[in-house]
């Protein structure tokens, strides 16, 4: 690939990275220790939640989220179709059956409204995704979760720093999953974080995260620690790594900076492309929100445009402009047609919105003369592909 290339994504690493994992390797405790528990208490007062567990990804804090739930087998779930894979396997690793829900009109997330109509006896939990950034209607959600009695679990792995009505995501609900994935917002590589108001709950988390053993089982092999251990629970593999805990304590400690250049991209890309017929702009968010701004997903009006989604693609990425597309419903899916049912009429504005979806490039690393490559592009592609409508005279 050309070095003029414009990739979809580059992570933001700088001087305070290299020299953290630096001193973690210097130190000779590289898996879970001490920088891990720092980042801990770090991200928990970023967010104003009571307790934080880091993970080897949103995975397993979603895992370990439905497990403290007591989600188990025979159990169901609502979840969007309109997510990521992981979202859904979790569920189903746990013995129990996702049931996918559309997402709104013109929007990316969940619509509490089908969400109500999928309720049955078996339902036991509703993980709302905050797609690309922007917060769900967690009032709606929760509202129906304590209709029903039912947990509420956020998967918030596109939405830091983002808030709702006022209040960081990951301090609003039971449970809040986090990605450090290295396309999110901030990165530890790999790596995830989960967080709770429960003691107990991160108690277990805890104690999960590390095939189930008691206590601070990472301790045995410091001054502090014993030998001596008990497994209490059939546990997963799940802990963070100090190294890579490293990595994350110094991008938490630039998370405002980072949001703040992906705010100005999204403006300047609302700004320029607004007035553009055949580009649909995503939502911004509501009332009293913060969007994160993980993701920039323009919808093409294809009826517009002489050319379909990946031809446009293949353009821009001749033109040196890297895209995606987020994300292939669940429910388009063979596991998920095949195992489950599901056709492809099921949920019309999940498949609306992933037939039109483009995701442009938005992270802090992006110069603004990258950014005005990107606008110029879109642009003149637009302009290059339109459709003309001819006039007809009497």
């Amino acid at each position: 690939m050309s070095d003029n290339f414009i990739p979809f994504h580059r992570p933001s690493i700088g001087s305070e990275e290299l020299d953290a994992v630096r001193q973690v390797l210097e130190s000779r405790w590289l898996t879970t220790g001490p920088v891990t528990q720092q980042f801990e208490r770090e991200f928990a007062a970023f967010v104003n939640c009571k307790y934080a567990v880091a993970v080897n990804s949103c995975t397993a804090a979603l895992q370990l989220a439905l497990d403290a739930a007591g989600i188990c087998a025979g159990d169901e779930v609502l979840l969007p179709s309109y997510t990521f894979a992981a979202t859904a396997e979790v569920v189903i690793h746990l013995g129990a059956r996702p049931v996918l829900c559309d997402c709104l009109p013109g929007g990316f997330n969940m619509d509490p409204l089908d969400a109500a109509r999928r309720i049955t006896p078996k339902t036991r939990a509703i993980i709302a995704v905050h797609l690309a950034g922007e917060p769900c209607d967690l009032q709606a959600l929760r509202e129906l979760a304590d209709r029903h009695g039912i947990t509420l679990i956020e998967d918030a792995a596109h939405a830091l720093p983002a808030s709702h009505t006022g209040r960081r995501i990951g301090s609003i609900s039971k449970f809040t999953a986090f990605s450090f994935y290295a396309t999110k917002t901030i990165t530890s590589a790999e790596g995830g974080m989960l967080t709770t108001e429960s003691q107990e709950c991160a108690t277990r988390a805890s104690r999960m995260r590390l095939h189930g053993i008691s206590g601070d089982a990472w301790k045995r092999y410091t001054t502090e620690g014993s030998w001596y251990y008990e497994v209490v629970d059939a546990g997963l593999k799940a802990n963070m790594p100090d190294v890579l805990a490293a990595l994350g304590l110094a991008q938490l400690r630039k998370a405002e900076v980072f949001h703040q250049r992906r705010i100005e991209i999204a403006n300047t890309y609302l700004r320029r492309f607004s007035g553009i017929e055949e580009l649909e702009m995503p939502p911004a968010g509501g009332v009293n929100t913060t969007h994160s701004w993980h993701l920039f997903i323009l919808r093409l009006r294809p009826e517009m445009l002489t050319v379909n989604r990946s031809e446009l693609i293949r353009q821009l990425k001749e033109a040196g402009i890297g895209t995606s597309v987020h994300f292939i419903p669940l429910h388009l899916h063979p596991y998920y047609r095949d195992r489950y049912g599901y056709s492809s009429g099921d949920f019309p504005h999940a498949k609306d919105a992933y037939s039109r979806c483009i995701s442009l490039p938005i992270y802090p690393d992006m110069n603004d003369g990258e950014l005005e490559r990107v606008l110029a592009a879109v642009e003149h592609l637009v302009q290059k592909n339109r459709r003309r409508m001819l006039m007809c005279t009497a």
